[in-house]
């Protein structure tokens, strides 16, 4: 598979994108978008790498976009450049489709490029299929938040603070690390500043709950979208708060356990198996190209046989709904790991989640 490398020329500046795989005229591109203080590789290489990955990509390419001037050793953007606001970052996903001939994406978005997508989906709905959004923020940053912020930390403390909840800041050693080297190594300070700067001043995404018989027409996401959050992560709140504001038949929230803040990171696996019922449920992946991963997934038997350590005492609530895999999962000595990562269907219209993910779990 060949990756091509280019920087796309749009109104608000150039966005360095990467395209794995061939566009189909009948199919959509998987179009991933990184959050503030990552690049592509750093946001989405764990999940793209991971050997569960590969059968979504013999179907669907991907492009990778990132923002001006994050990409790995990006110089620093002249004095002169006006950094592009949210909304501007979202115009410039028109420029990336057209330089590629693309009819229309998934998109797969973190934090800030998760916001980015949305919009992009909300000015664009023709352009949209599905959206995987993971720790997005609907709401506008508080002011006072910022000022704090500014304050007290250096920009890559700020950074970390963003990514990643209190407990695995403390408790996750060699994770932080990790992160905060890339940060600081593989990232353009200047540039990343300005990255950061223009999310913190982002307005409140326009999106209001249709409700039937009422308020119809409303601005909503028209396509379908799971929302995903580790339950450790800083961002919970906003993503459930985010849930209670889009269309509860097209939205499933996927809330984590034992995750924190970069679940594509941290359970890669699971990711994987939501995405992969997720664009299954739009028709772009054969029931054929589906069969170990459902087999994996028949019993609560099966499944505790590939892990005898797990408590036996969750077995019925395995069962509840669809079992769902634990095969390819990271070995966590926890034994409920899985157990809440039910889809948490908004209000109470346990029917209306998506049919694609009722399969799932």
């Amino acid at each position: 598979r060949m990756d091509v490398q280019e920087h796309v020329e749009t109104q608000f500046g150039n966005v360095h994108c990467i395209m794995t795989g061939t566009p189909r005229a009948n199919r959509p591109v998987i179009l991933t978008f990184h959050d503030v203080g990552l690049n592509h590789k750093t946001c989405f290489e764990t999940l793209f790498n991971h050997e569960d990955m590969k059968e979504i990509l013999r179907h669907l390419p991907v492009c990778h976009v990132e923002a001006p001037g994050q990409h790995q050793g990006a110089k620093t953007l002249p004095t002169a450049y006006t950094y592009p606001t949210m909304d501007q970052l979202s115009e410039t996903l028109p420029a990336v489709l057209k330089h590629f001939g693309l009819r229309s994406v998934i998109g797969l978005g973190a934090g800030a490029g998760a916001y980015i997508l949305a919009k992009f989906a909300l000015n664009h709905p023709d352009q949209v299929d599905g959206l995987l959004l993971i720790n997005i923020n609907p709401n506008a940053e508080g002011i006072m938040d910022s000022v704090a912020n500014k304050w007290t930390h250096t920009l890559p403390d700020t950074v970390i603070s963003h990514l990643f909840g209190k407990d695995e800041i403390q408790t996750n050693h060699d994770l932080i690390a990790t992160y905060r080297h890339h940060i600081t190594t593989t990232m353009n300070q200047s540039n990343l500043s300005q990255f950061f700067r223009s999310y913190n001043s982002r307005n409140a995404l326009d999106v209001e709950r249709p409700v039937p018989g009422e308020n119809i027409n409303v601005r909503t996401l028209k396509c379908s979208t799971m929302l995903v959050v580790g339950d450790n992560s800083p961002a919970v709140e906003a993503v459930v708060d985010c849930n209670s504001k889009l269309n509860p038949t097209r939205t499933t929230l996927l809330k984590m356990a034992d995750c924190g803040g970069l679940p594509q990171v941290n359970q890669p696996a699971k990711v994987i198996e939501a995405l992969k019922y997720f664009i299954q449920g739009m028709g772009y992946l054969s029931s054929a190209s589906m069969t170990r991963l459902r087999s994996r997934t028949t019993s609560s038997s099966s499944i505790s046989s590939f892990d005898g350590s797990r408590s036996r005492s969750h077995t019925n609530e395995l069962h509840r709904g669809r079992t769902h895999s634990h095969a390819s999962e990271e070995k966590r000595g926890r034994s409920h790991t899985n157990v809440s990562m039910e889809s948490i269907s908004n209000s109470n219209q346990e029917h209306s989640i998506l049919k694609s993910t009722e399969v799932a779990y």
